[in-house]
């Protein structure tokens, strides 16, 4: 069954228990945990001590439904489609993946790359892959690794998404926004669905990544019954942010984050 999550990230002046703190109070049974703001977790002891790292997320009194890992310092340091980061890649996910274990974390996303210097958008995919292929080797990768396409990442359209799931099997986390921003129909994005580990959800439309609710294009009911009918049970986390990115710092985080629980519950209502 499909259930609500937050991203931790949404709210850059909370602490991780504050964080929580206000999924309870909203009604929304978890949380995603990352690597930013003042709700970050600790990427060193994570890495250095999975377990101990983990115990850290006991006392929230929510679930915790992804964790959104970044290999190296920014989005080009160690990215998958950088050739020579593999081998390190994967040795920082064994830890990961022992974290999340301990953690209770059902699913843990990485981005894809960039075209990196020297590089066409075909190389940088099938660079990407090839990291893929090694990295979903690691013992429970399969199970938890899924990676997110993104503006200014190689991945920016469906069939080169597509592409990667079939060379490599990797599922997704699946961002409509992200493809509608660069002026892809809902339907168009519609046929990764069933490829999803897990989901964010916030408003978008062409030429705006993040729009308020009332101002974008994404059908949030057609989009609800799209991933129930593909059988999608995962998380659907609410990831409206406020960040200098993407003309991201305008949009008041939590009227946005209500219209978007309201709607899912409104529609799950009635399934």
């Amino acid at each position: 069954m499909m259930r609500l999550s937050v991203t931790s990230w949404s709210f850059p002046g909370l602490t991780l228990e504050e964080v929580a703190g206000l999924a309870k109070v909203l009604g929304i049974p978890s949380i995603d945990v990352g690597l930013f703001y003042r709700s970050a977790l600790d990427k060193a002891e994570v890495l250095a001590d999975p377990t101990g790292a983990a115990e850290r997320l006991r006392g929230l009194g929510v679930g915790v439904a992804n964790y959104y890992h970044l290999f190296g310092d920014g989005l080009a340091d160690r990215n998958l489609a950088l050739p020579g980061a593999v081998e390190a890649n994967a040795r920082d996910l064994e830890k990961v993946l022992a974290f999340a274990e301990a953690a209770g974390i059902g699913t843990v996303f990485v981005l894809p790359g960039i075209v990196n210097p020297g590089q066409s958008r075909e190389e940088a995919g099938r660079a990407s892959a090839e990291s893929l292929r090694v990295l979903l080797d690691v013992p429970g990768a399969r199970e938890r690794v899924c990676v997110e396409p993104h503006v200014h990442s190689w991945a920016e359209s469906p069939e080169p998404v597509r592409r990667l799931v079939e060379a490599t099997g990797v599922r997704l986390a699946l961002d409509y926004a992200h493809f509608v921003c660069l002026g892809f129909r809902q339907e168009e994005v519609d046929p990764l669905a069933p490829h999803a580990a897990h989901v964010h959800l916030r408003q978008a439309r062409p030429g705006v990544l993040q729009a308020k609710f009332g101002q974008g294009v994404i059908n949030f009911p057609a989009l609800f019954g799209t991933l129930r009918d593909v059988g999608y049970a995962g998380a659907l986390a609410l990831e409206a942010v406020h960040q200098d990115y993407m003309g991201t710092l305008f949009d008041d985080v939590l009227t946005e984050t209500v219209a978007l629980r309201d709607a899912f519950n409104d529609w799950n209502r009635g399934a």
